[in-house]
């Protein structure tokens, strides 16, 4: 276990089993451009939401080991289902690690539904797991709640594939039965689906609002930082950003490059591309 307190001029870590955490990760450098971050992406195993929570909690925890060892100083867990497993679990072994977790943002959009009626697109492990049941009776307040398994998105995201016909069609398919419903908002309950915006307004019309948690979590990451006073300071470089996959290096450059373009196109410091053969 590691007893030291993390070091200020550590990165912040983030994990997700691909891709989807990188809608995190670019909402976190925006609040924080000069923090180093070191992103962790167990394309190997990915996807998450089909495998038992007891192996998604394993593989979560030898992720956040890893990212220890690297000297991380506070680790966001950037994915739903690894939250939904692991997040309990995690700050009971490191409590002296802050560490931000994800959760489908069913709060706000029950307080500002006008017809009563929401959905959530995630996963089935994150819906499935006893935190979102939780989630749902705290605050639904009479809100119907109608949720949907996301079946099949992540893989078409973590193979290049986030808007155009074949996208519009399968997810026209998945959503069939909330467009008989009058929800006004869908709360985005994987990391993985803010990409996939242009595609569900084209599918489910303006006037359905899409809750995407994210910039919520990169605002806790950054009310972490101050806490835990692991700011970096002040009129220094930079830090750098490591990209490390479980999977083929190339594909990821390439997918990371056109998901988080407008970041790593406005501001310059060291990249690095790297992959990690043990998890």
């Amino acid at each position: 276990m590691l007893l030291t307190p993390p070091a200020r001029h550590g990165p912040i870590g983030v994990f997700d089993s691909g891709l989807g955490g990188l809608s995190v990760w670019r909402e976190i450098v925006q609040l924080m451009p000069q923090e180093p971050t070191l992103y962790l992406a167990d394309q190997a195993h990915a996807p998450y939401g089909p495998q038992p929570r007891e192996q998604v909690e394993a593989r979560t925890h030898r992720a956040v080991a890893w990212l220890l060892e690297q000297g991380a100083k506070l680790v966001v867990i950037a994915c739903n289902t690894a939250s939904a497993a692991a997040l309990e679990s995690l700050r009971a072994r490191w409590p002296h690690i802050p560490i931000v977790g994800m959760e489908p943002a069913v709060k706000p959009a029950t307080q500002a539904t006008r017809t009563g009626h929401v959905g959530v697109l995630a996963t089935a492990g994150a819906l499935h797991a006893p935190r979102f049941s939780r989630l749902v009776e705290r605050f639904a307040n009479g809100v119907r709640v109608h949720t949907v398994v996301g079946e099949g998105l992540v893989e078409m995201i973590e193979k290049g594939q986030w808007q155009g016909p074949e996208v519009e069609s399968h997810l026209q398919k998945l959503l069939a039965p909330l467009q008989a419903i009058p929800i006004d908002h869908l709360v985005l309950g994987c990391t993985h689906f803010p990409f996939l915006a242009l595609a569900l307004t084209h599918v489910l019309g303006p006037d359905v609002r899409l809750v995407n948690p994210a910039p919520a979590v990169a605002r806790q990451t950054q009310r972490m930082v101050w806490a835990h006073d692991l700011a970096r300071p002040e009129h220094t470089e930079p830090g750098p950003w490591r990209f490390v996959t479980t999977g083929p290096v190339k594909p990821f450059r390439e997918l990371v490059h056109q998901l988080v373009a407008p970041q790593l196109a406005t501001i310059s410091r060291p990249l690095s591309f790297e992959h990690l053969s043990h998890l």
